[in-house]
């Protein structure tokens, strides 16, 4: 399985993400994170198909939200979001971006 990790910066905020392209084997789980350089008060989480198809998947102001296999974090204080998939499967490789508000 093949992901890959993209960033959505408002202006005045430096957004990086780890690990930029994520390769692993089926079955097993995945971690990316969100590191914001300024304050933050919620993260969009967005996939993007192979084909180009943009699909939201969450908002999450603070806390622990989980979706089926996706679990999402927000932690406001640390300034910080992470995205973590159980379970990976081949319907997962997409490339996967965050949005900080």
């Amino acid at each position: 399985l093949f992901f890959s990790f993209s960033t959505g910066v408002r202006a005045q905020m430096k957004v990086e993400q780890s690990p930029k392209v994520l390769t692993l084997q089926e079955g097993r789980n995945a971690s990316m994170m969100c590191n914001c350089s300024s304050s933050m008060t919620g993260v969009q989480w967005f996939q993007q198909s192979p084909e180009g198809r943009l699909t939201s998947l969450s908002y999450i102001a603070s806390g622990i939200q989980q979706k089926g296999r996706l679990i999402f974090t927000v932690y406001t204080k640390e300034r910080n979001s992470h995205l973590y998939i159980t379970d990976s499967q081949p319907g997962d490789s997409f490339t996967y971006f965050c949005a900080v508000e």
